[in-house]
C-alpha cells in the first residue's frame, strides 16, 4: 500500500518553483515597465544580472515549467485515488499533505498563466 510522505510535495514544489521563475524572467520585468517603473527595473537588473539571461531563454524556461507542470498534473490525476494509512495519526498527515500539494499545484498553474500572459500576451498589445 502506497502512502502519501513528505516525498510527494517535491513534484509540486518544483513545478512552483518554474512557475516563479517564469514570473521573475519574464512577467516582472514586464510588469514594471507596464506601469512606468523603468528604473527599478534598471536597479534589478544592475544587481541581478542572470535575469538577462533567463529572459533571453524564455521560450525553454516556459517550456520546462509548462513540462514539470504536465507531469504533476498526471501524477496528481493517477495519484488521485490513492489510500492514506489506517492509523488516524498518519491519515490526517496525508490528507494535509494532498491538500497542500493541491494548493501549491493550483498556485504553480496561474503563476505560469500569468507568466505567460506577461511575456507573451502583454508585449503584444499596444
Amino acid at each position: 500500500m502506497k502512502t502519501t510522505s513528505r516525498k510527494d510535495l517535491l513534484l509540486p514544489l518544483t513545478s512552483l518553483f518554474t512557475s516563479f521563475s517564469t514570473l521573475i524572467c519574464c512577467a516582472l520585468p514586464a510588469l514594471l515597465v507596464s506601469i512606468g517603473a523603468g528604473a527599478t527595473l534598471a536597479g534589478i537588473i544592475s544587481n541581478f544580472p542572470q535575469l538577462i539571461f533567463l529572459s533571453k531563454y524564455k521560450i525553454l524556461v516556459f517550456s520546462l515549467a509548462g513540462i514539470f507542470i504536465f507531469i504533476n498534473g498526471i501524477f496528481k490525476w493517477i495519484n488521485r485515488n490513492a489510500p492514506c494509512p489506517i492509523d488516524p495519526k498518519e491519515a490526517k498527515l496525508c490528507m494535509t499533505l494532498r491538500k497542500i500539494s493541491n494548493y501549491i499545484y493550483l498556485a504553480s498553474i496561474l503563476i505560469f498563466f500569468i507568466g505567460i500572459f506577461f511575456a507573451f500576451i502583454a508585449t503584444k498589445i499596444n
